[in-house]
């Protein structure tokens, strides 16, 4: 039978056995209703990142956040650090060391100030009990893989003996370049987990943002099941626009959490998208249920 026919023929029977067993068949699992995050299954640790929510104060966001029941913010610095242990929460990826997105290892002229940044920054990530910081490749500005590897090799060996010896994570985020972060160098995993064998160290990982790595990269799922021994962290968003994760999007999420689940993953998954429902805790109490696998 000719592949065509083949396909007219399985179409014509889905939508058959659709439309016998009801609407609610045809929908994706994330399309239905979520119900309120009362009973999480305990297999997903969740956070969300504090920017998303930056229109509202912490001490609301930790209210609300704990309602749901996540465990943490995310990307907050130590000035916000007093507000989260005041609720219990922990901070899943601390952020301030940084100079930029833009502007980061892989660019020789900021090492002298990220290294006394990231040498001053992570002892008191330390102290307040935290195990994560996030980094940054920086742009290309012309510069090769080769170079880039070399030059953020260079810099981070310079901080990472500061790292393994308080025990705290440096955490390169992967992020997108070709909607978001125009030119950004660390834009595909490849490159990232390149990085991780050069420097060798189990205090040096990969931030999986699973948006910006869909966008860039796609086949989302069988990366992260080859790659996940080099990842400490993970971002979702809605694909495209970085919104909810619902049926507006192209991402099943379900299934993508639980492929990080069955690897072993015991860190964090922390929600990084813009809400644009009106009830936007509403929004985040339903992305965490879609992720609760």
């Amino acid at each position: 039978m000719k592949p065509e026919l083949s396909r007219r023929s399985a179409l014509k029977n889905i939508v058959a056995g659709t439309a016998a067993l009801g609407v609610s068949a045809a929908l994706p699992a994330f399309a239905l209703e979520p119900q309120k995050s009362t009973m999480l299954k305990g297999n997903v640790n969740h956070s969300v990142c504090r920017w998303c929510f930056g229109g509202v104060d912490l001490d609301t966001l930790c209210t609300e956040a704990k309602k749901i029941g996540m465990k943490a913010i995310d990307l907050c610095g130590p000035s916000e650090w007093a507000t989260l242990k005041k609720h219990g929460l922990d901070c899943s990826l601390c952020n301030g060391a940084e100079i930029s997105i833009d502007n980061g290892w892989n660019e020789p002229e900021y090492h002298e100030e990220l290294v006394k940044r990231y040498s001053e920054m992570i002892p008191k990530v330390a102290e307040a009990g935290y195990k994560q910081i996030i980094c940054f490749s920086g742009t290309r500005r012309g510069k090769d893989n080769e170079t880039g590897w070399k030059n953020c090799v260079d810099g981070l060996k310079k901080v990472l003996p500061v790292a393994e010896k308080y025990k705290i994570v440096l955490v390169m985020e992967l992020l997108n370049s070709k909607v978001d972060h125009k030119d950004y160098q660390c834009d595909n995993t490849p490159w990232g987990v390149e990085l991780c064998k050069r420097l060798g160290s189990d205090y040096f990982k990969l931030l999986y943002d699973i948006y910006h790595m869909q966008i860039d990269e796609g086949n989302v799922i069988a990366t992260i099941k080859n790659n996940h021994q080099y990842i400490s962290h993970y971002h979702t968003a809605g694909v495209p626009g970085r919104h909810e994760l619902d049926e507006n999007q192209e991402l099943y999420y379900p299934a993508v959490i639980r492929a990080i689940v069955d690897t072993g993953f015991k860190g964090y998954l922390a929600q990084e998208f813009l809400p644009r429902n009106s009830d936007q805790f509403k929004s985040l109490n339903d992305a965490v249920v879609i992720c609760d696998v």
